[in-house]
């Protein structure tokens, strides 16, 4: 178990993304993966009020009402640590004060409870005084609506900059970041990885297998690949984003993984995160998954301790 920055939160070194619940993960099957991950030791479940608004017929929120009526059916609310955002639901952008502490409110309702473990700006809002939504933040810990914040796609000076004020002002501080961060795309060891390293932040990176591209799945000269996306837009773009990675490094890549992968008997996706999570500033990397067979290859990341050599074998063919 992994400490969430300089808050109290323990959580598991994998993270369950939640962003395929109520569009290509129904409810009763979202049960059953919530179930199975709790189940395996997982501990942490990240999610959005935006998710999935961009899918046909929702409007936002459907991820959080599962995982609400989830709490509640099975009585696991002491038993999970949930994160979720404020900024990107479509009629309610942005992190103005009000905004803030009407989404929290929602958020609360959906997820059937009193309190947000981890509670992200899902972005960046240059056109909100940071003092303003640092302020809003810090309302809603201190009225024990909120237990810690969180900053998502943040750029490095913003970051430093909201770190700075809450020290300035007494307001409660971001605990932790999610960043795009995977082994092919890796501009947060030079953009972030120091400062969330000396300001003891932690991370949580976001599609951390870079679209499906590091399950294996995609390979040169393959046909299709499902990816259980029913809108034709989404599919090809989910598909397109797993395909750019198909070059010379892409190809390195998949070949240290595959003998990884055979080294230890597990599947090229677990490789995959577990290189993640073992480095430095990494609490628990987050990954989807809309089957049970999907969650299973990505479970034994919790315990697969990768030696040095495979790392740095994983690491320099990544490295551009």
């Amino acid at each position: 178990m992994t400490t969430i920055g300089r808050s109290d939160l323990e959580v598991s070194g994998l993270c369950l993304g939640t962003n395929v619940f109520g569009w290509t993960a129904d409810e009763p099957t979202s049960f059953a993966l919530l179930d199975a991950f709790l189940d395996s030791g997982g501990s942490m479940v990240d999610t959005s009020d935006s998710y999935m608004a961009a899918a046909e017929g929702n409007s936002g929120g459907e991820s959080e009402t599962i995982i609400g009526n989830w709490l509640a059916d099975r009585d696991t609310r002491d038993r999970v640590v949930v994160a979720t955002k404020v900024g990107k639901l479509p009629g309610r952008t942005g992190l103005a004060r009000e905004n803030i502490v009407a989404a929290a409110e929602d958020s609360l309702r959906r997820l059937r409870t009193d309190r947000i473990d981890l509670y992200y700006a899902h972005a960046d809002d240059p056109d909100t005084p940071q003092e303003e939504y640092l302020a809003a933040f810090d309302e809603l810990v201190r009225a024990g609506k909120v237990r810690a914040i969180a900053a998502s796609n943040f750029d490095a000076d913003r970051l430093r900059s909201a770190l700075k004020i809450s020290g300035r002002d007494g307001l409660a501080r971001f605990d932790a970041v999610q960043p795009h961060y995977n082994l092919m795309e890796r501009d947060y060891e030079s953009d972030h990885a120091l400062l969330v390293e000396t300001e003891n932040l932690s991370c949580f990176p976001y599609f951390g297998l870079a679209k499906g591209f590091l399950t294996g799945k995609y390979r040169p000269g393959g046909g299709d690949v499902d990816s259980g996306v029913t809108s034709g837009r989404m599919a090809a773009a989910r598909a397109e984003g797993a395909r750019s990675y198909l070059d010379a490094r892409g190809e390195r890549v998949l070949g240290v993984l595959d003998e990884v992968s055979a080294a230890h008997d597990v599947p090229v996706a677990s490789v995959s995160l577990a290189w993640l999570a073992a480095q430095p500033t990494v609490a628990a990397p987050i990954a989807s998954a809309r089957t049970l067979d999907q969650l299973r290859a990505i479970l034994p990341s919790m315990d697969l301790k990768l030696a040095p050599d495979e790392l740095t074998a994983l690491s320099d063919a990544s490295a551009r």
